[in-house]
């Protein structure tokens, strides 16, 4: 957890307050200069208000640069960013024909499989030729291919779960099964820091729900003894269901959760291919039985380099979400080529390529996680999450500091994803790292002298540079 320094907080707040300040004063000027003007709005309700049409047009227009750039390569190592530009203080940005070959330290690609791989590549290529790049149909009509089934049940095979069912967008995987899991007179149980979609699918349950603080399996107890006890609201009458949702690695805080102490539904899809011996998530991590975890829940689109999710758990629980769950009977199947994608990226992991590369892999992106968090710490960043973890959210906290950071990074030729609020809370703004197994120690290397260089000059290391322990830039710097 963020333990915040008072000094921090209160230059934060200060910040945000002249920010507001400023903002209303602007806003109040604006409408004396516009008052006599007409409208041109006339019969139409504004699409944000209050502080949320005010936040977007004071605070994050400014810096709307630093988010949602575009990419014209394949998210790799190093990829190609296009250049953009504004002319009207960054209320509109204007694409050009520029790109810059940045190293790449944004995307999900854990496992490097998201460019042309060896094995991949070309299967993909004949199943998109064989299949075409949509089923144009359902899964309960016509778009169920062969491939689909064996994915699934490749996918039962590899987390270890009798059955699986597949989707195609991770964000839907839960926001559309948690309401046909639980319903009206069940009881959702969810980490405070769990996925939007996770939030999402709880509220349009219809299930009551309850938080518990994040990672803390002893409030986890307390909250599940207190609502056993307590029953439904108003009737107290035995919960119907009660499920406990976690996540297997947190997307923003790049911790694993303390799964040994949690159960029930585990949403893998930072973890699933990305950490354990053999890429089978946090149960292997962790030494837990999937028997224990009756829901298994992953995305296709971090560790695999294709797109959509899956559910694992029993036959009885998929057959049950075949016949009921709005994602699978009236949303479009899998893309073909995607799915192959996914069948071929495992069977890598596995070895049934015939290769030890996927061992290669899952072994690169532990040591380059390790490396690159390890050499963080050193010079003085403040990194959240565990070792093995590929994701190293490093805290920026003021505003200021969230497209300087962004801004001159990108300056130097590295690709960094910025988090502000409302994905963080408000205080708590950071820049989240990703890894991948296909950085050379060279990308890794070049990666931390850019962001040491920018953290001094923006000033985010808010720990002591530990002197005794010499960095691997510095032992660059010594050798040239």
């Amino acid at each position: 957890m963020v333990r915040l320094p008072y000094v921090t907080a209160l230059t934060t707040l200060f910040s945000y307050g002249l920010l507001f300040a400023f903002g209303q004063l602007r806003d109040f000027f604006r409408r004396i200069l516009d008052a006599r003007k007409p409208s041109n709005l006339k019969g139409y309700a504004p699409i944000c208000l209050g502080l949320e049409d005010f936040y977007t047009r004071r605070l994050y227009l400014r810096i709307q640069d630093c988010f949602g750039r575009p990419i014209a390569s394949a998210p790799d190592a190093w990829f190609d960013v296009v250049e953009r530009y504004s002319n009207d203080c960054n209320k509109t940005l204007h694409r050009t024909q520029k790109t810059s070959k940045c190293l790449n330290l944004g995307s999900y690609n854990y496992l490097g499989f998201a460019a042309a791989d060896e094995y991949c590549t070309p299967r993909v290529i004949e199943s998109l030729k064989k299949y075409s790049a949509s089923t144009c149909s359902v899964r309960v009509d016509g778009g169920n291919t062969k491939l689909h089934t064996e994915l699934e049940e490749l996918v039962a095979r590899f987390v270890g779960k009798p059955a699986a069912i597949l989707f195609g967008m991770g964000y839907v995987t839960n926001s559309a099964i948690i309401p046909a899991l639980v319903g009206k007179g069940g009881l959702i149980i969810s980490d405070s820091l769990n996925h939007n979609s996770i939030v999402n699918g709880a509220r349009g349950s219809g299930a009551t729900v309850r938080v518990f603080q994040h990672n803390n399996p002893a409030h986890l107890e307390d909250v599940l003894r207190e609502q056993i006890a307590g029953g439904q609201p108003r009737t107290h009458r035995p919960w119907k269901k009660i499920i406990v949702i976690v996540e297997g690695i947190y997307s923003m805080e790049g911790e694993l959760c303390k799964l040994p102490e949690a159960y029930t539904y585990l949403d893998e899809a930072h973890s699933i291919g990305a950490v354990g011996k053999t890429g089978r998530g946090v149960c292997e991590l962790l030494g837990v039985d999937p028997d224990g975890i009756d829901i298994m829940m992953g995305t296709f689109t971090k560790s695999f380099g294709s797109c959509g999710g899956y559910i694992a758990a029993s036959k009885e629980i998929i057959h049950h979400l075949k016949h009921t769950c709005p994602a699978h009977i009236y949303a479009t199947s899998m893309s073909p080529p995607a799915v192959q994608q996914v069948i071929s990226a495992i069977k890598v992991i596995l070895g049934e390529d015939g290769t030890n590369r996927g061992a290669k892999k899952l072994a690169q992106i532990r040591e380059n996680s390790n490396f690159f968090r390890s050499e963080l710490q050193k010079m003085g960043f403040e990194v959240l999450g565990d070792n093995d973890s590929p994701v190293m959210p490093i805290m920026l906290y003021n505003p200021a500091k969230i497209p300087a950071f962004s801004r001159e990074c990108l300056r130097q030729n590295v690709a960094v994803v910025t988090v502000a609020f409302p994905a963080t809370p408000l205080l708590l703004a950071r820049a989240r790292i990703c890894i991948s197994a296909s950085h050379s120690r060279e990308d890794l290397i070049k990666g931390l002298e850019v962001i040491s260089k920018v953290g001094d000059l923006v000033g985010i290391k808010y720990f002591p540079v530990e002197q005794e322990k010499t960095t691997a830039v510095e032992k660059l710097k010594k050798v040239q």
